[in-house]
Formats: C-alpha cells, structure tokens, sequence
C-alpha cells in the first residue's frame, strides 16, 4: 500500500519522523533497521560498512549547489575529471553540477531513505586522500571489496543502486544505496510543478537558466532517465 508523502515531504521542507543512525546521521526508522542489520553482516564478514551521508534537507541541498555554482568546490565530468569552472556557460555548468549533485529539491537524500557508504576501516588503512569518487570502488580502491559484498548482500536488506548506470544523466554512484520499498513512495509523491514552485521561492543561484529548462532537467537528472 502506498504511503501518502506531502510535496513538503519529499522536497524535504518539513521534517520527517527520522531516527539518529549514529555520527549524527539520520534515518527513516524502517532504513535505519535494515542498514543496521546489513552493517553487521557486513562486520561479521570483515567489511567495515559506514555511512559517509544521509539524510540531507533542502537548504542544506541548496548551499552544495550554491557552492559549486560560485565555483567553491570542484566540478568534474562524468568521467571524474576536473573542470574549470570559470571557462564553463551557465548551461554546462549547470550540467557539469547536475552530473554529480542534484539540485534542491530533488536530492534523494532528503527522504531518509539513501545513503552513501564506505568502507571506513580500508580508507584509513589506504595510503590516499579519499574523495568518494568511482575509482576508490573499482579495483585496486580501498572500497573495491566493500562495492562487491553490497553486490552481492544488499538486496537481502531491502538496498539498490539508484545510479548503478550512467544513462545521460547522474554519474555512476557505486557509494549510494537506497531502500526501495521505502523510496518508492517518495518515487511516486514527486511532481515537477511543485518543485518548480520550490525552485522559484528559493536563494538559489542560477536560478532562471535552471526555471528556463526544467523540463528537460526533470527528466535527465531527477527521474535520471538521461540524454
């Protein structure tokens, strides 16, 4: 049965019921059980699974933005390389954004319901910085063995890959986990006039060149149905 979610909900401007999940992360409740759970399995088979990211709300999602909109913090392609924020248009930029960052609104990590992880005991074993980039979850990256074992045990808990695949739109996330049966009902709760109305109310910078293609951006990058 589908859970009723409010358009202030799923655009994270009203509080969830969400639990601490320790580190001061947050949680649904029902998320919270299943990762717990899978934690220990995990530790039981000598990974070390924690969480980098959760619950994030919509001015927090606004001030990431904002960020790498003033060129603050670093863009990259969809293959992980550095760009040069001053040398992009409006309209790339907000791509090269968007690649990696959702934009407010529509993160999924203002449900409670995604996670980012690693495998924290490895990254302090590991003789690098880490970024969380794909290449620390491919072979030879200190979270290769982690990104594995989730292949093969997170959906015993509940757990997918929203960006297992770049389609055109989110880059690959190897890191992100997200508990379906939970989500689906945000999935399903989102529309794009109530988050145009978000959109247009916020600080956002950039704002008219992301109002001017919403639509199309709705469809790459929020539903990830890509280029």
């Amino acid at each position: 049965m589908t859970r009723k979610i409010t358009d202030q909900q799923w655009l994270s401007q009203q509080n969830h019921d969400l639990v601490d999940a320790g580190h001061g992360h947050l949680l649904h409740p029902a998320v919270k059980l299943a990762f717990t759970a899978m934690q220990q399995k995990a530790h039981s088979d000598g990974i070390d699974l924690q969480i980098v990211s959760s619950f994030r709300s919509f001015e927090r999602q606004l001030a990431i933005f904002n960020k790498k909109w003033r060129g603050e913090a670093i863009l990259r392609n969809a293959n992980g390389e550095v760009l040069d924020n001053t040398a992009l248009s409006s309209i790339d930029k907000l791509h090269a954004i968007l690649t990696w960052s959702a934009l407010p609104g529509a993160s999924r990590h203002h449900w409670g319901t995604d996670l980012d992880v690693y495998d924290r005991e490895s990254v302090h074993q590991w003789n690098g910085t880490f970024e969380l980039v794909e290449q620390e979850y491919l072979p030879k990256g200190p979270c290769y063995a982690l990104a594995c074992w989730l292949e093969d045990n997170m959906a015993e808990f509940g757990f997918f890959r929203p960006f297992s695949e770049n389609k055109g739109g989110v880059a690959r996330e190897p890191w992100h986990l997200s508990h379906k049966a939970v989500a689906t009902d945000f999935e399903q709760s989102r529309s794009i006039e109530a988050f145009a109305s978000a959109l247009e109310q916020s600080d956002m910078l950039g704002k008219d060149t992301v109002l001017a293609n919403l639509p199309y951006l709705y469809n790459r990058y929020v539903l990830n149905n890509g280029s």
